[in-house]
């Protein structure tokens, strides 16, 4: 099962979040061939974190729970919250397998939160743009809820434009990066 986990930064967050980034990556290292992408995200100065992005393939709710709750920077109280959904993965591919590689261009976190008929379930044409792409689920993966997007675009409206616009209820956009070691 394919889960969306964003871990958002609670404010003054940073001196810990750096405290922590090795236990971070130790415990994201436990994770590796779970992990379909991962990476921050960043405010408009593009240096400081905001959260950070996990998409996982893992056995069940529980164990994605497991995983979003027991991680350190959220155990320290970095995170002020934390939005966990069933996620499926439409490229079938993780974030190591992007055409464009991690280098060039800007990337995107594009969260499309919604209710009523489901939208944007087929891949938009532009796929060698889309780094990770697929809908946001209920639990019990029956109820669409989003949909959830990493990409390289020229500007945060080309990257908000990947979503039909009047189908949300608040399409957000989020400076995103590759995360892990390099």
């Amino acid at each position: 099962m394919e889960f969306f986990c964003y871990h958002r930064d609670r404010p003054g967050s940073l001196k810990l979040r750096n405290e922590l980034l090795e236990d971070h990556w130790s415990y994201m290292d436990a994770y590796e061939t779970q992990l379909i992408a991962r990476g921050p995200t960043f405010a408009d100065d593009g240096e400081t974190p905001t959260g950070s992005v996990h998409m996982v393939d893992l056995p069940d709710p529980a164990a994605a729970r497991a995983f979003a709750f027991d991680e350190p920077n959220h155990q320290a109280g970095a995170y002020r919250d934390v939005l966990l959904r069933r996620w499926r993965n439409l490229l079938g591919r993780t974030i190591w397998g992007f055409p464009g590689g991690r280098a060039g261009g800007n990337h995107y976190l594009v969260l499309g939160l919604g209710s009523g008929p489901a939208a944007d379930l087929a891949v938009p044409p532009d796929e060698d743009e889309l780094i990770a792409y697929g809908p946001l689920l209920s639990d019990d993966d029956t109820t669409w809820l989003g949909t959830a997007a990493l990409l390289r675009a020229p500007d945060p409206d080309t990257a908000r434009a990947v979503l039909t616009a009047d189908r949300y209820a608040d399409i957000e956009v989020h400076d995103w990066d590759f995360g892990g070691r390099r």
